[in-house]
């Protein structure tokens, strides 16, 4: 996956002003779109589409200390008016256009990223890979916005909403792997952009051969293969390191890619206080 990042960034950085379309830069790199975006969005730091906001933007502003008309850099780099353009421009730079061609600067450059994998080997991932026939999730869903680090406070309170007897029903449902209460995270920004919304669920997995019950919310999954890292610690922050390396460690080192699919958290055990615990992640995968 190092080398299909590295690969990207090159290709980007020629197209630039070409109409730059990532489903088929994923297409010649012989990867997906989502997981593409996925594994650049976790390495870098930053969303694919905000690289290329930034790397066409630090370009743009030679061509404007050049002189060229504002309506024809706009149009070169896959703007229709220069009120689009000086937008995009202002912020990138934190200044106008014509502020630039006034004074020069000052300008924020957005250098070329180059991927690098450094292996330590001191951390082994315990993971199992299944094939699950199609299943159900069914509870309570909301949408909320996403957070890298720290609890959710928005899922917080979604969970504390629900009364303690709401928590038994759901488990009494439970009938098939994941096991117990879920963490269900689905429709999420593909870029994995920070505040953006998803859905989230909390809920319980079923087979799916009877209807869920009126007042729940179901997602259904299809069937197909996933990667299950289990993780113990403090939590949530070791359930995060361990999200974090799959996209650092685990995907670079093996033949997988993400598919698109809800990502599943299942707590199998925790401390009163939920201080630490013992979770599993389920990450829908396919064969790279």
């Amino acid at each position: 996956m190092i080398a299909e990042l590295n690969r990207l960034v090159e290709l980007v950085e020629v197209r630039l002003n070409d109409g730059l379309d990532v489903a088929v830069l994923a297409t010649e790199l012989g990867t997906t779109e989502y997981h593409l975006r996925r594994m650049f969005s976790s390495l870098a730091g930053m969303p694919l589409s905000e690289y290329i906001r930034r790397r066409r933007m630090t370009v743009a502003a030679a061509d404007i200390l050049g002189g060229d008309g504002l309506l024809s850099i706009a149009v070169r780099y896959g703007y229709g008016s220069n009120e689009a353009f000086g937008r995009a421009f202002r912020s990138v730079h934190g200044v106008s256009v014509s502020d630039v061609r006034r004074d020069g600067g000052p300008l924020r450059t957005q250098p070329q990223l180059r991927f690098h994998l450094t292996v330590e080997g001191n951390i082994t991932m315990d993971t199992r890979i299944i094939d699950r026939t199609g299943f159900r999730l069914v509870g309570h869903a909301t949408r909320v916005p996403l957070i890298h680090e720290g609890v959710n406070p928005h899922i917080q309170a979604h969970i504390a909403s629900l009364p303690a007897s709401e928590h038994s029903r759901l488990r009494a449902l439970s009938d098939t792997e994941p096991a117990g209460l879920l963490q269900v995270s689905a429709d999420v920004d593909p870029d994995y952009t920070e505040g953006t919304e998803l859905t989230y669920l909390h809920g319980v997995a079923v087979t799916g051969t009877d209807p869920a019950p009126d007042d729940l919310d179901a997602i259904d999954v299809p069937a197909g293969t996933w990667a299950v890292f289990r993780t113990e610690g403090e939590y949530p922050a070791a359930l995060q390191e361990a999200w974090a390396a799959t996209a650092t460690d685990w995907f670079p080192s093996n033949p997988w890619r993400l598919r698109p699919g809800p990502s599943i958290v299942a707590v199998l055990d925790r401390a009163d206080g939920f201080s630490t615990a013992t979770c599993e992640l389920w990450l829908p995968v396919e064969r790279a």
